[in-house]
Formats: C-alpha cells, sequence, structure tokens
C-alpha cells in the first residue's frame, strides 16, 4: 500500500509533558483518514508537526516517502493544505481577495484559480462581502479554499466542523467528500463529532496519551463494531435480572431502556420479563457507535 504520510515512534516534549509518545501512523494515499482521541490526545500537536510548524523532540516521519525534516521536505509541503485550529484568513478582506494573497504567498503566477476555488467552497456568490462579516461555516469553508490555493494533493485538517450548526456539518462533509472522490485528495482531518466521522473517513487512528492505540479501515472498525439489541421496557431493573440470570451482557441506558449484546429469543424474554413485573416495549437492532468503539478501546472517560 502507497502511504503519504507516515510516523515511526515520534515523541513530542513540552517540558515536563509528553504530548507524543511514540507515536506511529500510517496514511494511505487517496483515503480519509480520520485521527480520534480525547482532548490532550495529541491530535492536535502531531498535526502541527506534520505541517513544520513544530519539530520532533524524536522519532520520525515521512512526507510522500520523505523524510519529513530533511530540507526537501519544505518543497514536498508544498503538496499539502492545512488549516489547523482555525482558519487562516484575513477578516477584512473578501473571499477572492484573501485568495489572492494566498496565490501571492505560494507564487501561484496567475489568479485564474479563484473563480474555481470559491465555487467548489460554495462561496461563488459572496463578491466584495468582508470575511470578518461570514458565518462559521462560511469561515471554515473560506480556509479550505485558501488551503486548496496550491493544489495540494493532501488536505489536514483539524476540527473543521467544530462549532458548526447542523447545516454547516453538512455542507463540510459533502465538501470533503467531493475533494476526496472526484480531485483524489487526500484528507487527514481530526474531529471530536465521531459519528460525523465515521460518514466520512476510510480509515481511522484512534490515539490516546501520545500513542497510536490501534489504526484500522473502515470495514475493519465496521466488523469489530458490536450489534446489539435496544430494548424498552417498563421496568430496567427487572431486566437486569433476567439477563444476569442468563449470563448475557447489556448496558443500562436508562430506567426503561438498556442495550443487549445477544439475540435472545424475544418471546422468551417476554415471558421471564412478564415473570418479573415487568413489560416489554420494544426491540431493534443497533450497531454500537464509533464513540462507544472508541471508548472500548481506550477504557472509558469522555471523549473529545
Amino acid at each position: 500500500m502507497e502511504y503519504v504520510l507516515t510516523a515511526e515512534n515520534l515523541v513530542k516534549h513540552y517540558g515536563t509533558f509528553k504530548a507524543l509518545n511514540g507515536l506511529s501512523l500510517h496514511v494511505p494515499k487517496g483515503s480519509v483518514y480520520g485521527l480520534v482521541g480525547r482532548n490532550g490526545a495529541g491530535k492536535t500537536t502531531l498535526i502541527r508537526l506534520f505541517c513544520g510548524l513544530q519539530a520532533p523532540t524524536a522519532g520520525s516521519y515521512t512526507l510522500y516517502s520523505m523524510d519529513g525534516q530533511s530540507r526537501e521536505a519544505a518543497t514536498m509541503r508544498r503538496r499539502i493544505g492545512a488549516v489547523v485550529e482555525t482558519p487562516s484568513i484575513y477578516l477584512d478582506l473578501s473571499a477572492a481577495d484573501n485568495l489572492r494573497e494566498q496565490n501571492r504567498v505560494l507564487g501561484v503566477p496567475s489568479d485564474g484559480n479563484i473563480p474555481e476555488l470559491l465555487r467548489l467552497v460554495g462561496l461563488e456568490n459572496t463578491r466584495k462581502k468582508k470575511a470578518g462579516n461570514f458565518s462559521l461555516g462560511m469561515k471554515q469553508r473560506l480556509g479550505i479554499a485558501v488551503a486548496l490555493a496550491g493544489d495540494p494533493d493532501l488536505l489536514i485538517l483539524d476540527e473543521p466542523v467544530n462549532g458548526l450548526d447542523p447545516q454547516g456539518i453538512v455542507e463540510m462533509r459533502e465538501l470533503l467528500l467531493r475533494l476526496n472522490r472526484e480531485r483524489r485528495i487526500t484528507v487527514l482531518i481530526s474531529s471530536h463529532i465521531l459519528d460525523e466521522l465515521a460518514r466520512l473517513a476510510t480509515h481511522y487512528g484512534f490515539i490516546d496519551a501520545g500513542r497510536m492505540v490501534k489504526e484500522m479501515s473502515a470495514e475493519e472498525v465496521d466488523a469489530s463494531c458490536r450489534k446489539c439489541l435496544r430494548l424498552e421496557v417498563s421496568d430496567v431493573r427487572a431486566l437486569a435480572r433476567v439477563l444476569t440470570e442468563w449470563d448475557i451482557g447489556f448496558k443500562i441506558l436508562s430506567e426503561r431502556a438498556a442495550d443487549v449484546y445477544a439475540q435472545p429469543n424475544i418471546s422468551q424474554l417476554a415471558s421471564a420479563l412478564g415473570s418479573e413485573g415487568c413489560e416489554l416495549i420494544s426491540a431493534h437492532e443497533r450497531d454500537e457507535s464509533l464513540e462507544s468503539f472508541f471508548l472500548s478501546l481506550v477504557g472509558g472517560g469522555e471523549h473529545e
């Protein structure tokens, strides 16, 4: 498999704090690679290293099979577009003028790419409106347009849907999928909205405490996520007694709902619950969410 980005035993210290602690990673060409981790897990530090904004304390990484800390890496980074933490845009300029400034920084000889970039991110009708008056979603999309000005084939995004409303999240998802599928751009994306990430990612890297816990394809994650039966009952305590007696795994969700990690005979279960004075109200199959799967990998607690 061809990788556009790899890391081997990366370490990054800030004083006595280890932001990265021997992390390894492999981003396949053409993938949408989702970085999943809690706050402080090391996602943004990793992205800053890849973008050349910081240097690792130890370990190594490659960009297109080239040493990421070599002199030649600066040239290779022209193939990377990135939005790290917040979009790098001039708030007192229009969208088109922001792109003109980026073209000037990159040495792009012509501004002929601007209409296409604005159309691509849905900002073609903003005219002379200043970016400072844009909605958060529009600013995020302009940030991506700026990142695309150099025609990169790798796009690195740190929390691109953070703070967006539902419509903005949908627009961002559709944009990233279009960039990946139509322009063949590899995307490395970190996001704390895991259910949304599950709609995008073809590969995942689950990181915790500065280490890579596991790298998996989307197909492997789907196969690993446990199927369960979501039950609604009149008395969840009675359900717990029956399932414990039957030695069936379950998770209580509320006073009336639980997830059951098995496929019990519904008629027998309803009968057993009836003996406990409990009514089985509904039952339907569910897949374990990406969030639940991540928590099972890293051992619980709140995620980012």
